[in-house]
Formats: structure tokens, sequence, C-alpha cells
């Protein structure tokens, strides 16, 4: 097998600043555990000469990973990845299967990337039907007080989110904790009043924020689970390019 090319050599021609360059790979690497809290990082010097950069760019890296509280500095010791800093290995096979759709629709990494980081920048759309006007009145009923109805479009946009959550709920049936509390229920048949449905609402968002949270933690740790599978392996060949890069790094050791 041919050695493994320099990961860390920069284009001076790229768009991109090369000390920006250097940055973006050096936070996947950690971003992905592939730099795993407490690893030392090479000597200014080295990564220097790795990347074909001068010192002052190296530190100005170092520098800005440290103010985002990526990397700590220590005095005649070297730079360290923080301790507090979680990794999220499966970040990787994400980005990698993002880039095989892109490459078999005809598109490159970069326009992958600016498109995505465009699309999550613009805040998601309103629901259709969240409102009852489109300046947010409730429908006017013929025959009926003002106030009546609009207490009646506010309990109907209630029940609408109520039914979004409850439907999005539905999804994460393995992750809500047994712990949490439950949407009031009802001892007797009634109409519910804006106040009720406000409690139902934000029990069922709770139980969701919940949910999500314990999902993700779950996603994970599965994902940690198959990265020490894999490694445990030995699939060299199944490596993706950030595991690559490290292994490139750990051989100049």
């Amino acid at each position: 097998m041919a050695p493994a090319s320099n990961p860390f050599a920069v284009d001076p021609g790229d768009e991109l600043p090369v000390g920006l360059q250097l940055t973006l790979r050096l936070r996947a690497l950690i971003a992905t555990g592939r730099l795993p809290a407490g690893e030392r990082l090479p000597s200014v010097r080295r990564l220097a000469e790795w990347a074909g950069v001068n010192l002052n760019t190296v530190r100005g890296v170092y520098a800005g990973l440290e103010a985002t509280g990526l990397v700590v500095s220590h005095q005649g010791r070297g730079t360290f990845v923080a301790a507090e800093v979680r990794a999220t290995p499966e970040l990787e096979s994400i980005a990698a299967e993002a880039i095989r759709k892109a490459a078999a629709a005809g598109l490159g990494a970069r326009e992958l990337a600016e498109v995505a980081l465009v699309c999550a920048a613009i805040p998601a759309a309103v629901p259709p039907g969240s409102a009852a006007t489109p300046g947010g009145a409730a429908t006017p009923v013929p025959g009926l007080d003002p106030a009546e109805a609009e207490a009646i479009g506010v309990r109907q946009e209630l029940r609408r989110q109520i039914g979004r959550l409850e439907a999005e709920l539905a999804g994460y049936a393995r992750d809500v904790p047994l712990d949490m509390p439950t949407a009031p229920r009802l001892t007797s048949a009634h109409v519910a009043g804006v106040e009720e449905l406000e409690q139902t609402r934000d029990t069922l968002v709770a139980q969701l924020s919940e949910a999500r949270r314990a999902a993700q933690r779950r996603a994970r740790e599965e994902a940690r689970r198959r990265v020490g599978e894999a490694s445990g392996a030995g699939a060299a060949g199944e490596a993706g390019p950030l595991a690559r890069a490290m292994g490139w790094w750990r051989a100049k050791r």
C-alpha cells in the first residue's frame, strides 16, 4: 500500500486562507474524536513544517482554538485538547455520506458545504396553519362575541400544536424518560380551555425536548461503539479521511 500523503499540507491557492484551512482540519479531528480530550497536539514548529506555513500562522491557529475552548496550552508542556470537549464520532460518516451523494449528483464538496451553511442559517419556515389568519387573529365567526371568537381561534391553534407535538413525540417512544411529567388527564368530558391546552402543550414540549436529547445521547453512544468495533477489527481499508489523517500523524511520532 502506498504511504498516505500529508493530510496537513494546505493549498496556498485556495480561496480560504491557509490559517483557516489548518483550523478547520484540527476542528474536524477534535469534533469527531480523532483527536480526543487530553491529546497533545504537535508542537508549533512541527505542525508548521507539516502544513508548509510559517510559525506565526500555527500560533494563530492554536490561539484561535484556545479562545473557543477547544484546546488549552500549558507553559513548557504544549497544547492539549481540552478535557471538556465532547466528540461526536458519527460526524465523519455523516459528512462522508453527504459528499458521496453530492459527487453522485455532479456537485463538489465546497458547493455542498456552502449550501448546508446557508440552509442552517435560515430560520425554519412557520408551519402551515400556525395562525388562523395571516395577521394571527382568529377568523371572525358570525353571531359570536369577538372575545369568544378569539378564544376559539386560540384553542384551535393550541390543538394543532398539540397534535403536531404528539405526532413527533411518537417517533421518540423509546427515548421519553419514564420520570417525565405527563400531560394532564381529563377526568370528565368537557371543552378544554386555553389554560388547560397550554399546560398540555408545554408538557409535550418538555417531553419532546428531553426525548430528543436522549435520542442524541443514544446515537452518540451507538456511534462510539461502532467506531470502537471498527477500530478493533483493524479494518484499515474502511477508515475515513480523518482516521487516515491521524494514522499519518501518529506514524510521524
